[in-house]
């Protein structure tokens, strides 16, 4: 329920933080806010979110990114959701690239912000089927039901969306999908962004699984997972 639902935001400006307080508020979410990278990942491991909401810009030693990345390194499955000035695409790939699931550049609304959080969550807290699949695939293992992946037996950790995206290839095992296919099957039909989004998390996952991962590149339209 999201009124059990705890989502750290780290965001230096006070103006911006009580704003995003207050509208996450209004949907049932506990809100903790952290005007830093030290005690936004102080934050996480006390409170374990289901969301991060972080800013780039950061005072102190530790930015945005270093504060992903941390999250990450350590195994934290919460969403990333990155709030930034920076809107260059290389800051963006750079920061999906760590491991964030989803961006959103300054100025914004703290609806879409809103909203983007709740279409992450509720595709995390979707009932699965009666029978979860469970795919295999020479060492690969994935369970979709536990949200697990495996090679040769070694646990393999995935961010959120990185998981999401290769159940929905393994869905259309087959299938050549364009990024456009991609993005509307795993972020979600009203998703705003970058069709290279996909490129960067289909990277990670390759670099992640390796020659595990049967997946090709079918150029000009998008991706096929054999």
């Amino acid at each position: 329920m999201p009124a059990e639902t705890a989502i750290v935001v780290v965001e230096d400006d006070p103006n911006i933080a009580d704003l995003l307080d207050l509208y996450l508020r209004r949907e049932g979410y506990r809100p903790y806010l952290c005007p830093d990278g030290e005690s936004g990942l102080k934050a996480v491991a006390d409170r374990d979110p289901r969301m991060v909401i972080l800013d780039v810009g950061l005072p102190g030693e530790l930015d945005g990114l270093d504060v992903c990345r941390r999250l990450r390194a350590g195994g934290s499955t919460a969403g990333i959701l990155f709030l930034t000035a920076r809107d260059s695409e290389i800051d963006r790939v750079l920061g999906l690239e760590l491991g964030a699931d989803d961006y959103v550049t300054k100025p914004f609304s703290p609806r879409e912000v809103v909203a983007r959080v709740k279409a992450f969550l509720r595709r995390l807290d979707a009932p699965a089927s009666t029978v979860a699949p469970r795919y295999e695939s020479g060492d690969l293992v994935v369970d979709t039901g536990r949200r697990e992946v495996t090679i040769s037996g070694t646990p393999v950790q995935l961010a959120a969306r990185e998981f999401d995206l290769l159940a929905h290839l393994l869905d259309n095992r087959g299938l050549a999908l364009s990024r456009r296919q991609l993005l509307d099957g795993v972020w979600g039909d009203n998703w705003i962004g970058d069709e290279r989004t996909v490129d960067v998390h289909v990277r990670q996952l390759r670099k992640k699984l390796g020659d595990s991962l049967p997946l090709t590149t079918v150029w000009g339209v998008g991706y096929r997972l054999d």
